[in-house]
């Protein structure tokens, strides 16, 4: 099999387990394909966690789940210099924190004071942690998927807009069509019978091996990006800048526009949209389909905006009927 139809399994695989949030897989997977961090914003029991743990079984790579709590510290998450004893002789030696693994579930990251978020991020950032002036390169296979709790904000440390920036994409989950309910609690009550001893049917599949995930990155690069897409990409970002000479209303909803994260972001979630597809070359569409999740959590609306009940997708959705395809 090739490549993308690897990554199709995995995406059926997860899909068996996770009923009503298509959307999020395939944005899971887009974010895994394209080497970019997510950060999660949905109520609590919308499959958020249950998400990643489902591509954690189905691929041959290591879970870590850190849940962000008001009195955590940076050394928990990124390890630090234990002294150890032995035969008379002492000496520091580095205690890896659950940073070193490929998938990080950091649950509820805004619980969490600012030095830890930085710290995270400063590893999302440079793939790499430095304790007692030694560096320590994290895993090949890096994914971070942050989740937030968009209704219960008392006492969280709300990511500054500087940091969010950080991520490739941010993802709204949003309650299951009712068609979906009932299968979910048909799954959940499968799977309250026991399963006999020995390995369960998701142990005994083949994992996929995370150099075909390396290999699909490879073959994402290579997709085209016409120089047509390209000016539609830059002139998206640039209405997010000069709002004023798309649309009055843009001008009064948006404060600051989008940074170049943005348009390297969207360039890259687009390719491996196309490839995901089938093909190996953007079009407008794959731009298009995309292009909320990227921007959403880069742009910083005016109070005008927020006044007026004004949301970051409906901003982007006038962005898109404005702006023209080149």
């Amino acid at each position: 099999m090739s490549a993308r139809d690897d990554v199709l399994l995995l995406k059926a695989r997860m899909g068996e387990s996770i009923v009503g949030q298509e959307r999020m897989i395939e944005r899971m997977l887009l974010g895994l394909l394209a080497d970019g961090h997510l950060l999660v914003e949905g109520l609590p029991g919308l499959a958020k966690t249950r998400a990643i743990k489902s591509l954690a079984k189905n691929l041959d790579a290591k879970l870590s789940r850190i849940q962000f709590t008001p009195d955590l510290l940076p050394a928990d998450i990124t390890g630090s210099e234990v002294y150890f004893s032995e035969g008379g002789k002492g000496e520091f030696r580095f205690q890896q924190g659950p940073l070193f693994a490929n998938l990080i579930l950091a649950d509820e990251v805004n619980r969490s004071p600012a030095k830890v978020q930085a710290a995270l991020l400063e590893a999302m950032e440079e793939r790499q942690i430095t304790v007692g002036g030694t560096t320590h390169p994290l895993e090949p296979l890096f994914l971070v998927m942050a989740t937030q709790n968009p209704v219960e904000q008392e006492g969280t440390y709300p990511l500054p807009e500087a940091q969010m920036d950080r991520f490739l994409m941010h993802l709204n989950v949003g309650y299951p069509e009712t068609s979906a309910e009932a299968q979910i609690m048909q799954l959940a009550r499968a799977e309250e019978v026991r399963e006999p001893a020995g390995a369960s049917a998701t142990q005994q599949r083949q994992l996929l091996a995370q150099d075909i995930i390396f290999t699909a990155r490879s073959e994402v690069h290579a997709v085209q990006v016409s120089q047509a897409v390209e000016n539609y990409i830059v002139a998206l970002v640039q209405a997010t800048r000069t709002p004023a000479a798309v649309d009055q209303e843009l001008a009064q909803w948006i404060q600051v526009g989008v940074s170049p994260r943005g348009s390297i972001g969207l360039d890259k979630v687009a390719r491996a949209h196309a490839w995901l597809q089938a093909r190996d070359f953007v079009t407008p569409e794959d731009v298009q389909a995309v292009v909320h999740e990227v921007f959403r959590h880069r742009l910083i609306l005016s109070y005008e905006a927020h006044a007026a009940r004004i949301n970051a997708d409906t901003v982007i959705d006038r962005l898109v009927e404005k702006v023209a395809v080149a």
